[in-house]
């Protein structure tokens, strides 16, 4: 082997293993994650202030279920299907925006897409037509009627 063809390769084994310690310190996004598709937004994203507000923070106008609603948000939930409950904080969330189309008084079938598409994606692949409306059966029977 020439010298020069060596200090080819000892390069590219260089620029390899360099790429590979790079890629460990890198975050990987949760390919299931991202290929969801983007779900529907009841409110506006909120703009960063300059200065930190010495006021209390303004009530979202979404009801929140307490505890007890909660748990029982859960269960109705867990049993339209149990990956809908693997992340307790998320699945909530996503109830208080089906309550926010449910309390803006939107049209029944965009109330249930919207559902419908704030709950797919990660766990659960895909839902049902029926089990979106069961998820907003269990919306407004926990904590929004």
């Amino acid at each position: 082997m020439t010298p020069k063809k060596r200090n080819w390769i000892i390069a590219i084994v260089a620029v390899l293993a360099l790429g590979w310690v790079v890629s460990l310190f890198q975050d990987e996004p949760d390919k299931a994650e991202a290929e969801t598709k983007p779900k529907p937004s009841a409110t506006a994203a909120a703009k960063p202030t300059d200065k930190p507000s010495k006021e209390a923070p303004k009530p979202s106008g979404i009801p929140s279920p307490d505890t007890a609603q909660t748990a029982a948000l859960i269960r109705a939930l867990g049993a339209i299907e149990p990956g809908l409950v693997v992340k307790e904080d998320r699945a909530v969330d996503r109830a208080r925006n089906v309550c926010s189309d449910i309390k803006a008084d939107k049209p029944a079938a965009t109330v249930q897409s919207n559902a419908k598409a704030r709950y797919e994606g990660g766990t659960v692949p895909s839902l049902t037509d029926k089990q979106a409306s069961d998820i907003v059966t269990a919306v407004k029977s926990s904590f929004c009627g």
